[in-house]
C-alpha cells in the first residue's frame, strides 16, 4: 500500500508511476477526494468535541449555581448527535479510502525500464556457456518418460493436469534440490522456517495477492483459507502488526513449501512437461530490512539466488523487468532465466523483488530506531529456487547421447547417485 502522505504531497509522481504499470491514474484523484473529505470531517469533529467539552463545563457550572441548564443541555445533546454523525461518516470514508488504496499498485523505481511486454525487459547479465551438442537433444518431457521418473498421466487421474507424481530418482532429485537450496541459504545467513501451507484473507491481502491475484489461488471456501501460492505469503506475514528492533535488521528467512497456483488461462506449447504446473516445489528467500539498505539488500539477494545456478553449472541470464511486466507490488524486480537447450528457450526459475514499504505498510510491520518512533521497514523476496524449470533445464543440459542424465556434482551428497538412467 502506498503512503497516503506520498499521494497527498506528490500526486503527479504517483500518477506517472502507476500509469507506467498500465493503471488508470484517475484512481489517485479519487484517493485525494476521499482524503480531503476525511481531513475535513476530522477537523469539524474536533471543533465539535472542543465545543462539547466547553458546554459540559458550562452545564456543571449552572447546576452548581442552581440555575436552569436545560437550554445548554439541549445544545450539548445536539453537539453529541453531530459528533456521532461525523464519526459515522468518517468510518465509511476511511473504509472506502482503505479499499481504494489496496487496489493501487506500487510505483516503479526510476531504474526500471518503461514498457508493456516481455520484449521491453532489459537483459543485464549472463553466466555460463551455451554449448552446442553433436547429438540431437531431447526435451525434458521425453527424457522423463524414458527414464520413468515423473508420471504426469497418473497425476491427471488422481487430481488433474499440472499435478504430477515424482517417482524413484525423480522424487529423490526433488528432495535433493530442496535440501541443497535450504543448506546453501543457511550458509548465506538465512534462518529456515517451515510455514503453514494455508493462509487467511489478511495474509493474502498483506502481501498483495488480494485483491490483485485472487483468480490465481486455490481456495478452501469452508474455512476461508487459500492454499499458499508461494512461501512469500506466510513468511512475510510472520511479523504482521509487530515492531522489530533496528539492531535486529536485516532479518532473513528461507522456507520450502509446495506452491499451488491455478494459472488460469495457461495453455499451449509453453506449458509442456515441467514448464508450468499447478503444484510445484520452491524454496523462498525473504528479507526484512532497513529502508536505507533495501536496494543494497536487493543486489545481495540476487547474488544469493544466482549462486545456486552457478553451483549447478546451469547457464542463465538476468533480466531487469519493465514496468508493465513486473507485477502489482514490486518497485524493482529481476528475473533469473535458465537456458533449456533442447527447447532452445529461457525458463524463469527465480524472481527477486524489492517492495520497499508497500507490503509492510499493508501488514503494519515496523522497526524502532534507537531512541526514535517506529517506522515502516522494507520487505524483499526471491525464489531460491523454483524447482520445476530447474529440473527441466538440468535434465536437458546434462543429458547424454544414450538418454541418461548426469547429476551435477553439487548434488551428489544429496542424491546418493551420480547418474539417472
Amino acid at each position: 500500500m502506498l503512503d497516503i502522505k506520498l499521494i497527498r504531497e506528490h500526486p503527479q509522481t504517483v500518477k506517472e508511476g502507476i500509469a507506467k504499470k498500465g493503471e488508470d491514474p484517475a484512481s489517485i484523484d479519487k484517493v485525494l477526494g476521499f482524503d480531503a473529505r476525511r481531513r475535513e470531517i476530522i477537523q469539524q469533529s474536533e471543533l465539535l468535541k472542543s465545543r462539547k467539552n466547553a458546554v459540559s463545563a458550562e452545564v456543571g457550572k449552572l447546576k452548581r449555581e442552581g440555575k436552569d441548564a436545560s437550554a445548554v443541555i439541549a445544545e450539548m445533546d445536539e453537539v453529541k448527535s453531530n459528533i456521532k454523525a461525523f464519526d459515522d461518516e468518517l468510518a465509511l470514508i476511511e473504509a472506502d479510502l482503505n479499499k481504494l488504496l489496496l487496489t493501487i499498485p506500487n510505483i516503479p523505481h526510476p531504474d526500471v525500464p518503461v514498457g508493456r511486454t516481455p520484449e521491453d525487459n532489459k537483459e543485464v547479465s549472463r553466466w555460463g556457456e551455451i554449448e552446442q551438442q553433436e547429438f540431437e537433444m531431447k526435451p525434458h518431457w521425453e527424457l522423463i518418460q524414458k527414464l520413468d521418473i515423473i508420471d504426469f498421466e497418473r497425476g491427471v487421474k488422481v487430481t488433474g493436469a499440472g499435478f504430477p507424481f515424482y517417482k524413484d530418482k525423480g522424487a529423490k532429485l526433488q528432495r535433493a534440490l530442496i535440501n541443497f537450496f535450504l543448506d546453501e541459504a543457511a550458509t548465506r545467513g538465512y534462518k529456515e522456517l517451515q510455514p503453514p501451507l494455508m493462509i487467511n484473507t489478511a495474509s493474502a491481502t498483506g502481501t498483495g495477492q488480494l485483491p490483485d491475484k485472487e483468480d490465481l489461488m486455490y481456495t478452501v471456501p469452508r474455512d476461508e483459507f487459500y492454499m499458499v501460492p508461494t512461501a512469500e505469503v506466510p513468511v512475510t506475514n510472520i511479523f504482521r502488526d509487530e515492531i522489530l528492533s533496528e539492531k535486529d535488521l536485516p532479518v532473513k528467512f528461507c522456507a520450502y513449501t509446495p506452491c499451488f497456483r491455478r494459472e488460469a488461462g495457461s495453455y499451449g506449447k509453453d506449458v509442456r512437461g515441467l514448464n508450468r504446473l499447478h503444484q510445484f516445489d520452491k524454496v523462498e528467500l525473504v528479507k526484512f530490512v532497513h529502508p536505507e539498505k533495501s536496494y543494497e539488500e536487493l543486489e545481495s539477494l540476487r547474488d544469493d539466488a544466482e549462486r545456486l545456478l552457478q553451483l549447478l553449472a546451469l547457464p542463465y541470464r538476468v533480466l531487469l523487468m519493465c514496468t508493465g511486466d513486473m507485477g502489482f507490488t514490486q518497485t524493482k524486480k529481476y528475473d533469473l532465466e535458465v537456458w533449456a537447450p533442447a527447447q532452445k528457450r529461457w525458463l524463469e526459475v527465480s524472481s527477486i523483488s524489492n517492495f520497499e514499504s508497500f507490503q509492510a505498510r499493508r501488514m503494519n510491520i515496523r522497526f524502532r530506531p534507537a531512541g526514535g518512533k517506529p517506522e515502516i521497514l522494507h520487505t524483499l523476496n526471491g525464489s531460491g529456487l523454483a524447482l520445476p524449470r530447474v529440473v527441466a533445464a538440468l535434465l536437458e543440459h546434462y543429458q547424454t547421447p544414450e538418454g541418461k542424465v548426469i547429476v551435477p556434482k553439487a548434488l551428489h551428497k544429496y542424491t546418493g547417485f551420480e547418474v539417472i538412467g
